[in-house]
């Protein structure tokens, strides 16, 4: 079957996407589950709880608190209470931690931290499984033994109010319950209010014994503004009489009981320095916990007296120890200590890893051979790729009926049911219908016969290669040498945890060398004086005169002739813009690299982010934006039509209006003091432009499949989508951040003009180079491995109410634009500068190989590393990135393979019209 390389690299990739996602299935545990009772069966739900119901239990003990109020304020850190600002905001219960009627302490969260693996933490007592931080989105209702099951078991009355995660997670526990939405980050005032509004009825009554209270208001100016904004004091105050409300109204229910109540204030995690969560920073994994309640004020202890005497008695005991002249004896003794330590150590880190590292290795098995072996087949493909034409002849038909096929297939389908019958732990492959898991089984062995027979072939060309005693010479550049160690010392840094924390400091010294092996390149065409044209293809025919035909048919390039315009033919200020694009994009990402602070090492050093964010510069923020959004409008609208021109122009002025509505810039006229709001209408606005803008181009692409002969419609349409991806880039992302899309254009342009034409690079250096770039400006814009970098409040931007689908593409989105700009850039400037099909098909096939090397590395170092230290806070972050990548790359391999489609089919009409 032959197929297009494009065509074949998004199958490949499509393919790898499975692999991976099978792998990820089998790489995050399942946490333990723990029962209630000692018999590990399953058990039905408990009854809903009378009033004045009698308990199951023949003896109950008699209780130490009348009531119990939970107080869970999300992203609570534990600095807001017990540093400055708890002072500054939080009087009352400052009072209360320092008067003593409370035990006070600073709790540790575990990774991943967000909500509901730390409610989950909270109410059972165990370490969730890292998997959770997916399930966050949609959590499914909990299952092991918790306070909430066996509350409601002993008859408790139980009431909750405010995040919905709660409700998901124990779905008929509570007898009164009113949930809000969690994921609406741009509410922070109703969100708590719908909360509060229930307490003035509650605590009147008496017809209760749990009362949990889950405020989200907190989390959500943390993610929209961050820890320092002036909104932080201003909630803390609120949380503060809240707190005051419900502790006074305790304080005077005890009269009429005659017993204690409890108030528990805690926070699920903490909140980093740019306001997010989910990794594992002090900041993020610290949060308070203060029991407060009038059993707990502070009076004479006679058991703390008996402890400070026990530690005067065995001061002594020791010393007379040692002054015994039988040191054999004390060291033989100190050796039993010793190895009791130990033993107790091994035991207790033996007991950990089995509930946290439950890893299903059978999954992860498959899913590692499926991505091994797309790998290998995109590997074989590349020679035909590079130095022929554009299309495969991939053996798909003989594969399916060899025996090697049915052979294989038996082989896989034994061992299945080997290890689904005799595994001790659930796998998920095996709780897979059985048609599903043959499907997977037919997979695995059609790609082993492919990749067979691809070898085989392989041989065979060799061998007829050599007869004919006919190969060009293979010319390589210092930029083709560069590009590929480059690619993959990138790859082999993956193995080690310094480098995935700082993997930005990788992409930067990458752009950085790329610039200056260009500058060397574009001295070196201009005052060399070389005789032939610079080569800039791996396959190269020797001579000068081959030089220009042997180009064009390697990379797809319509190539200028001999006698027209080329890197020496430039003369005036032309050859020295050429020459000095290089250091202009080098100094643009030395000012990008000061932009956002990134990583782990340097993420709290200053950097310009933090100072235009800051409250005293908003009029400095507000210049920055407005200069980044005209900057970003004159590059972009250059290739757009009229109607679109007016289309970008409104959409931006949009982004600022968006921003100066909810507070983020000022108008020239409008005061600092100015009501912000939610700029739903704002957005809204804007996304009017960005679809009008997208089915703009869409169409011409539409129209370009019927008229043959117009190939500026197609490039029009790729220009045009382009358009509608930098508007929408330019309304999810941060202020701040405005001068990393406007940098990225205009790299993208002086290196078009300058570099890439001039010295007529190839397709497979040009995709390299833009994936690079894609890369780099992942991290310019302050992204990193770390969870807490995402900017979740992308997701949310002219939405009223959460609808997860939307919201998830925009976050996606928001958070790999640089990758997505870059590979939209790519389509548009090989479809601009070719007439034939292959040029395009030959870059989605290189993007495809480019991201598939890293990712099925990774999984191999993930797979050897799974007990390491690190493996939470930092390896398994990384890979659900690397995941995302990968999806986000099938997708763009698709979109090349439909746009290379009408010229791939024309170029090869005319082929046959030639013939």
């Amino acid at each position: 079957m032959r197929l297009g390389s494009g065509a074949f690299a998004a199958s490949c990739v499509a393919i790898e996407v499975i692999g991976v996602a099978i792998f990820l299935r089998g790489f995050f545990p399942a946490p333990v589950r723990s029962s209630s009772r000692t018999e590990h069966r399953a058990e039905p739900p408990a009854p809903e709880p009378v009033a004045g119901a009698s308990s199951n239990w023949t003896k109950l003990p008699p209780p130490l608190f009348s009531k119990v109020v939970i107080v869970l304020i999300d992203a609570l850190r534990d600095d807001f209470v017990f540093g400055s600002k708890g002072v500054e905001y939080m009087p009352y219960t400052t009072y209360l931690v320092e008067k003593g009627a409370s035990h006070s302490f600073v709790a540790e969260a575990k990774p991943p931290t967000v909500t509901m693996p730390r409610i989950k933490a909270l109410m059972t007592g165990s370490l969730p499984g890292f998997v959770d931080i997916i399930r966050n989105l949609n959590s499914p209702a909990l299952l092991e033994d918790n306070v909430i099951r066996q509350a409601k078991v002993a008859g408790k009355r139980m009431i909750f109010y405010g995040d919905e995660t709660w409700v998901k997670l124990f779905p008929k526990h509570f007898v009164e319950y009113d949930g809000t939405t969690s994921f609406f980050v741009s509410d922070y005032t109703e969100v708590d209010n719908n909360v509060t509004r229930h307490l003035d009825k509650v605590l009147k009554r008496g017809d209760w014994d749990m009362l949990i209270l889950h405020y989200l208001g907190l989390d959500h100016i943390g993610h929209i503004s961050g820890p320092n904004s002036p909104l932080i004091g201003q909630k803390l105050s609120e949380m503060d009489s809240v707190l005051m409300k419900i502790h006074t109204s305790l304080l005077s229910k005890e009269r009429e009981t005659h017993l204690p109540s409890l108030l528990v204030v805690c926070g699920d995690h903490g909140m980093s320095e740019t306001g997010s969560h989910g990794a594992s920073s002090t900041e993020e994994v610290s949060t308070p916990l203060i029991l407060i309640s009038s059993e707990f004020e502070r009076k004479p202890d006679p058991g703390f007296e008996q402890f400070k005497m026990a530690e005067r008695l065995h001061g002594n005991w020791v010393r007379l120890h040692l002054e015994e002249n039988n040191s054999d004896v004390l060291f033989g003794l100190g050796t039993k200590v010793l190895k009791q330590y130990l033993s107790a150590l091994k035991t207790l880190s033996l007991s950990l890893s089995t509930q946290v590292a439950q890893y299903d290795i059978y999954s992860m098995a498959v899913g590692t051979v499926v991505v091994l072996e797309v790998l290998t087949l995109l590997l074989l493909s590349t020679p035909q790729v590079l130095h022929r034409r554009a299309e495969l002849d991939v053996p798909v038909s003989s594969p399916v009926f060899s025996l090697l096929f049915y052979l294989m297939f038996l082989v896989l389908s034994a061992i299945h049911v080997v290890v689904c019958t005799s595994a001790k732990s659930s796998c998920y492959l095996c709780s897979l219908p059985w048609l599903a898991a043959g499907a997977v089984m037919v997979l695995v062995s059609m790609l082993l016969c492919v990749i067979v027979s691809a070898l085989a072939r392989m041989v065979m060309d060799g061998t007829q290669l050599r007869k004919n005693a006919v190969h060009p010479t293979s010319v390589w550049s210092e930029v083709d040498f560069l590009l590929l160690l480059g690619t993959v010392g990138h790859v082999l840094s993956l193995g080690a945890s310094s480098f995935v924390e700082e993997e930005h400091q990788t992409w930067y010294f990458l752009v950085n060398t790329l610039c200056l092996a260009l500058s060397q390149e574009t001295f070196r065409s201009y005052f060399l004086g070389d005789n032939c044209e610079p080569q800039h293809h791996f396959h190269m025919a020797q001579g000068c005169e081959g030089t220009v035909h042997t180009l064009q048919y390697n990379t797809g390039y319509d190539a200028p002739e001999p006698n027209g315009e080329n890197a020496k033919a430039l003369g005036g200020h032309r050859r020295w813009a050429v020459l000095a694009s290089p250091w202009l994009v080098l100094a643009c990402c030395r000012l990008l690299r000061s932009l956002n602070q990134t990583g782990v090492q340097g993420a709290h050093r200053p950097d310009f982010g933090h100072w235009f964010t800051s409250s005293d510069h908003k009029v400095q923020l507000s210049v920055l934006a407005a200069v980044s959004l005209l900057v970003i409008f004159m590059l972009v609208q250059r290739g757009c039509s009229p109607v679109s021109k007016v289309a970008l122009a409104l959409g931006l002025l949009g982004v600022f209006c968006y921003r100066a509505a909810i507070g983020n810039v000022l108008f020239p006229w409008q005061s600092d003091k100015k009501g912000i709001s939610k700029g739903i209408i704002e957005a809204r606005f804007v996304y009017v432009f960005v679809l009008g803008i997208l089915f703009t181009g869409t169409k011409d692409l539409l129209k370009s499949q019927v008229i043959a002969a117009d190939f500026k419609i197609k490039t029009v349409g790729l220009w045009e989508i382009y358009s509608g991806l930098v508007l929408l880039a330019a309304l999810l992302l941060r202020p701040h951040n405005l001068p990393v899309l406007a940098f990225s254009l205009l790299i993208q342009t002086v290196m078009t003009k300058f570099i890439w034409k001039p010295l007529r690079h190839d397709a497979a250096e040009v995709t390299v180079m833009h994936y690079w770039f894609g890369q780099a400006f992942f991290y310019f814009q302050g992204n990193s491995n770390n969870i807490a970098t995402i900017d979740v409040s992308a997701g949310f931007v002219g939405l009223e109410t959460y609808m997860e689908v939307p919201a998830a593409f925009l976050t996606v989105f928001g958070t790999y634009v640089g990758p997505v700009l870059w590979a939209s850039h790519l389509a548009y400037f090989l479809n601009s500068e070719t007439s034939s099909g292959s040029a395009l098909s030959r870059a989605c096939f290189c993007y495809a190989l480019i991201c598939s090397v890293p990712v099925a590395t990774y999984i191999i170092l993930v797979t050897s590393l799974r007990y390491h230290l690190f493996i939470w806070s930092v390896f398994s972050p990384k890979l659900l990135y690397e995941g995302m990548h990968l999806l986000i790359t099938a997708a763009l391999c698709v979109l090349f393979t439909a746009t290379d489609q009408t010229t791939h089919t024309k170029s090869r009409v005319k082929m046959d019209t030639e013939s």
